[in-house]
């Protein structure tokens, strides 16, 4: 994964074998049918726990949380694997087949009355029968096999496309409709395929979800003999691991201030070019680099990898200390969003869904307002507001500016959620219904959209500022993976948003499992407050931060 120009050459021709735009409809036709497969059974996870399984409603939101978050933190697996050892088309094929079983397990629990508990007899929680251990073995089974499969072909299918091209114009084509056609697939799956859940039957909609795995996984096995097969090349991120086991072996040596001393990658360059050495920052991990007895073998290579690294991948590691700041606001910046996902569903499902007299709103799809307004936004901040910026100070928004104004506008949509809420229980509390926990609140859903909508512009302003940031100022070995982080900000976000949950649940009254007893609207203005304490943090950070590739920082800013 950490090279994409690579190219396969045929014995006496030269030629690249496989590969360019023919591999493209395979790719994006894959890309769709896993999208709709995921989505369609993500997006209503939530009402399915509540309403088939009987599960209490704040637990179905941690269940949700759970699944988010595996399936942001999967890609990062997929893509170690992928370069450390089978390549990105076996893991998108091992993977993808894993989905389809899980997708498949799902479908049965719709499917078979003998998977799924009892209904509850008035729709009162406390009249509602557990479900059985083999039920819940069948159930998890699914989700947690599906949520595997998800994650893990999600980056190393980019990765696997953008292997396809030669020139960085035609990987940058193709990642513009790579994710064109998975924002499309994800409001297509959020709305039509959660449409026919809700309103025609479950079974047939994960049996849609099934489908759209199978002829996914079918369209990427039917293109295998187009596509440029890459060679594992083995992960970068193992030489920064080995950074801090071979400085600990070797914290009792001296450094050097002799760049001899320190072990560089030989290369072809003249023999009276001074080496590289260390730089002064974070000085303890230079031993990493120094030349020891034993550490070198006869061929100049390196001996003991774990007791020696190169000069490069010490300050490869120092750069991604020195960007952990502000990735750590990173993760702060998105736990509000995660807790505000599946507590949106919650809101929704105590709603008027109505749009006239014969259309419902299913609750799993009013979180689609993100996507839509998100996707609208990346196309106005291109075209107009950027374009806008530039003239007024001849430079463009940087990436850090991009990521403040998504600060802004998350801490923005958290308030509204609160002021939203706060009028949502006013309206319980005057009909007397904090005693019914499935009674519809006479407030229609779509008082919900402005907190999506600000939140989905703020995604369109921080996520592609953090990809910016991240793919220019990580090492150069790091690079291809550097978009990668943003799941694992993702996946992160989503476990410690489970948590905090659980934490709220068992030392407040905020988040009983009837909402309307409960105090959401507290949790809002306890996430807006954090909101602004973690902006501030940023701001911190942003000013401390030294650009590691400042020439790249003045080309960009001057283009």
């Amino acid at each position: 994964m950490d090279t994409l120009h690579r190219e396969i050459q045929t014995p006496n021709s030269g030629r690249r074998q496989g590969g360019g735009w023919i591999t493209f409809p395979f790719i994006i036709g894959t890309l769709a049918g896993l999208t709709l497969a995921g989505g369609g059974w993500v997006a209503n996870l939530i009402v399915y726990l509540i309403q088939e399984f009987n599960l209490k409603s704040i637990d179905a939101a941690q269940v949700s949380n759970i699944v988010n978050g595996g399936s942001s933190l999967f890609p990062i697996v997929g893509a170690i694997i992928a370069d450390s050892f089978l390549g990105c088309f076996s893991v998108v094929s091992i993977f993808s087949c894993i989905s389809l079983l899980g997708t498949g397990f799902l479908a049965l629990t719709a499917t078979l009355n003998s998977l799924r508990p009892q209904p509850c007899n008035d729709g009162g929680i406390s009249f509602c029968k557990a479900p059985l251990k083999i039920q819940f073995l069948v159930l998890y089974a699914g989700i947690a096999l599906a949520t595997i499969g998800l994650g893990g072909t999600r980056f190393s299918l980019a990765t696997m496309g953008a292997n396809q091209f030669h020139k960085p114009q035609e990987q940058g084509s193709f990642f513009n409709w790579y994710f064109f056609t998975l924002y499309t697939a994800s409001v297509v799956s959020s709305t039509a395929i959660v449409y026919i859940e809700d309103n025609v039957s479950w079974g047939l909609g994960f049996g849609v979800c099934v489908a759209a795995n199978f002829i996914g996984l079918a369209i990427f096995l039917l293109g295998n003999r187009f596509y440029l097969h890459d060679k594992p090349q083995g992960s970068p991120f193992m030489n920064i691991v080995r950074v801090p086991v071979a400085a600990f072996k070797k914290r009792n040596l001296p450094l050097s201030s002799t760049s001899h001393d320190y072990y560089n990658e030989p290369t072809n360059q003249p023999t009276n070019v001074e080496a590289a050495a260390p730089k002064k920052g974070f000085r303890f991990l230079n031993r990493a680099s120094l030349k020891a007895e034993g550490d070198i073998g006869s061929d100049g290579s390196i001996a003991k990898p774990w007791s020696l690294c190169t000069v490069q991948h010490v300050e490869d590691l120092k750069s991604l200390i020195r960007i952990f700041p502000l990735w750590s606001s990173s993760i702060f910046l998105s736990i509000p969003i995660a807790i505000q996902g599946s507590l949106t569903i919650l809101q929704a499902l105590s709603t008027d869904r109505h749009l006239g007299q014969h259309f419902k709103i299913p609750a799993g799809s009013v979180p689609v307002i993100v996507l839509i307004s998100t996707s609208i936004f990346l196309t106005l901040i291109d075209r107009f507001l950027c374009p806008m910026w530039q003239k007024l100070t001849r430079k463009p928004p940087s990436a850090l500016q991009r990521i403040g104004v998504g600060h802004v506008l998350n801490v923005l949509g958290m308030a509204v959620s609160a002021l939203v809420e706060s009028k949502r229980l006013k309206m319980v509390h005057a009909h007397n219904l904090r005693s019914q926990p499935s009674s519809i609140v006479p407030m229609s859903a779509l008082w919900l959209f402005p907190q999506l909508v600000l939140v989905g512009v703020g995604e369109a302003f921080h996520f592609p500022g953090q990809v910016a940031l991240y793919y220019q100022e990580f090492p150069a070995s790091l690079r291809s993976t550097a978009t990668a982080m943003i799941a694992m900000i993702l996946g992160i976000a989503y476990y410690l948003s489970t948590a905090i949950i659980d934490l709220l649940r068992r030392v407040t009254s905020w988040l009983p499992d009837n909402i309307n007893n409960g105090r959401l609207d507290t949790v809002y203005w306890t996430l807006t407050v954090v909101g602004v304490l973690n902006f501030g943090y940023f701001l911190a950070c942003a000013s401390l931060y030294k650009y590691q590739n400042a020439e790249k920082e003045v080309d960009d800013s001057s283009a």
